[in-house]
């Protein structure tokens, strides 16, 4: 018998053994098949690629060991015991023993996800690390409609969406509190976001305030998600908000929790939840005789210490929950920028997202409706925001804007001039500042400007298009620009390639055996040296290509192709920009 002889049927080794595919794990942990989809979504479980596949490229693999996993996990057993306890419920129901299932539905057992969160993040940061997808979530199924559709099998409880909501009331309150909003982008999916917590960037994508129109896609999946995500952005909360001293969860006035059905009536709540909160104390102390509850006490402190009309109460906290000492010099920036700014919103324009914003920069806003902090007519307004073609009744103490102007400030960190935005004018383009203009190659015209505009405010000189900051020191050379010295520069270099070229030739002869010759430079035509050059050069280049291996040789021809796809459209982006200015100057 051979040495290396196994019979068929005995132990597996490599590959064989290292991973299982979804139906061989199935029938391993012997559940069902959503039970282990929503087990590996929850455990953070995903498939893997081994080398060599082994039952097939149709298949899916799992590692043994995220198996094992699974299989010692205390949240198995409380599935299983909940599916035994359905089937109870149903056996009830079936022999119309009503009294038996409700009180069995009262008894049913649930579980919590809070173990599963602090096994997959130990530490705080890795949890800001991963929020992009939480908060995408979350605020995605903040925005949709409660859906119980039997017959399609879709089902969205209205619990669900009212906690996903709280929960993203709360995380745009702490944002905007402590002034961490850095981007914002208005795209047609939705509004872009990004702010830096804890030294860590973290984005997400808030829906607009439209009628949502559900897709045909698998809600189980995406509740199991969000499930997980519930408990991880509830338990971040609670984190961020006690790291400025604040209770959790907030308790809001009851005058404005009854409007929470608005989304401005629910985070300005929370703004005045947060004014309020750094003097609880001495409240407590002054309560402590009385027979109220803890929540009782913390709404007597709100009544007390919040005005029912209270202005510029929005998010101001500077002198309560945070020390300016450990505040960094970007996010004074970004306090500053609308400081003595005060704002009105029309019933037109996104008010949920520039009540978020506008306070993150801090800047004093209101709107039209109820439990507004003050009203239109306010004399101390200095800008409007509206969203009309005209503008019929206007003030002239005030400017009014489009909201395009509060974007474009907050992402230029200094406050634009407003003619370009005026009411009934076509505003300029709204440019993402999550695009790196120098590295795409082309910089838009108006991000030039604003450049111009910044380094004014900071009384710093820019030096000309085509120079660079080392041209500053010769101020001399800014004054004229001298085109020879650039031709006669252009030339010498032309004539060191040629004399190169000769001298190649010269070396190639005497291998040969044959007299060199000297031919005169201003003999040969520029074009047809310049052309040789260029083979030469390219010949080089597929040398080098011939002798790489054909891995690195595929990498380097798709950096080339991705190079290539860039200046097309660099180009396309010109030639548009030129079309455009043609069609105007024609006009």
């Amino acid at each position: 018998m051979p040495k290396h002889y196994r019979p068929a049927g005995k132990k597996k080794e490599g590959n064989a053994a290292k991973y299982v595919t979804r139906t061989q794990a199935v029938k391993y942990l012997q559940i069902s098949l959503p039970v282990f989809r929503k087990l590996c979504i929850l455990k953070g479980v995903f498939p893997r690629v081994p080398k060599k596949k082994v039952k097939g490229n149709h298949h899916s693999y799992y590692h043994m060991k995220d198996i094992m996993f699974l299989k010692h996990e205390p949240l198995l057993e409380k599935l299983r015991d909940i599916r035994t306890y359905d089937k109870k419920i149903k056996k009830a129901v079936s022999k119309k023993n009503r009294d038996l299932a409700e009180r069995l539905l009262t008894r049913k057992p649930s579980y919590t996800l809070d173990m599963l969160v602090r096994e997959r993040y130990p530490k705080f940061i890795d949890a800001l690390r991963d929020l992009d997808d939480c908060l995408s979530m979350v605020h995605l199924f903040a925005a949709l409609p409660a859906v119980d559709r039997a017959v399609d099998g879709e089902k969205i409880p209205v619990e669900r969406v009212h906690n996903c909501r709280r929960l993203s009331h709360e995380w745009l309150a702490y944002i905007s509190r402590t002034h961490k909003l850095r981007k914002t982008f208005i795209s047609v999916k939705g509004i872009y976001y990004q702010a830096e917590v804890e030294g860590q960037i973290v984005t997400w994508l808030t829906p607009h305030a439209l009628q949502q129109v559900l897709p045909e896609v698998d809600y189980r999946v995406l509740l199991t998600f969000l499930e997980f995500y519930e408990t991880l952005l509830a338990f971040v909360n609670y984190k961020l908000y006690r790291s400025i001293n604040v209770n959790y969860p907030p308790i809001l006035d009851p005058r404005l929790e009854a409007l929470a059905a608005d989304y401005l009536a629910d985070l300005y709540a929370l703004s005045r939840y947060f004014d309020a909160n750094g003097k609880s104390k001495q409240i407590e102390n002054q309560q402590e005789g009385t027979n109220l509850d803890e929540s009782e006490v913390r709404l007597a402190q709100l009544h007390q210490h919040l005005p029912s009309n209270e202005p510029g109460a929005l998010m101001h906290l500077l002198d309560d929950g945070s020390n300016k000492d450990d505040e960094d010099l970007e996010t004074r920036e970004c306090k500053s920028l609308f400081k003595n700014v005060k704002f009105f919103l029309s019933r037109e324009v996104p008010r949920e997202s520039l009540l978020f914003v506008i306070p993150a920069f801090g800047g004093t806003v209101s709107w039209e409706g109820e439990g507004a902090p003050f009203d239109e007519s306010d004399d101390s307004i200095t800008h409007q925001v509206v969203d009309r073609p005209i503008q019929g009744r206007k003030f002239l103490s005030r400017e009014y804007v489009q909201p395009q102007w509060v974007y474009d400030c907050v992402n230029a960190r200094i406050l634009l001039p407003t003619d370009k935005y005026m009411v009934g004018c076509i505003p300029p383009p709204h440019l993402s500042p999550f695009v790196d203009n120098e590295a795409e190659g082309h910089v838009p015209d108006y991000a030039e400007a604003i450049e111009r505009m910044k380094a004014a405010g900071r009384k710093q000189v820019l030096p000309l298009p085509g120079t660079g900051i080392e041209d500053l020191d010769d101020p001399q050379g800014l004054l004229v620009s001298d085109r020879q010295e650039a031709i006669e520069a252009a030339k010498r270099k032309q004539q060191i390639s040629m004399l190169e070229k000769q001298y190649l030739d010269e070396l190639k002869l005497e291998l040969k055996g044959a007299p060199p010759f000297s031919q005169d430079i201003d003999a040969v035509g520029g074009d047809d040296a310049i052309s040789d050059v260029q083979q030469i050069a390219d010949d080089v280049s597929n040398m080098s290509k011939v002798v790489m291996p054909r891995k690195k040789r595929k990498l380097l021809e798709a950096m080339e192709m991705s190079k290539e796809r860039k200046r097309s459209s660099v180009n396309r982006l010109k030639e548009r920009k030129k079309n455009i200015d043609q069609a105007k100057n024609l006009a």
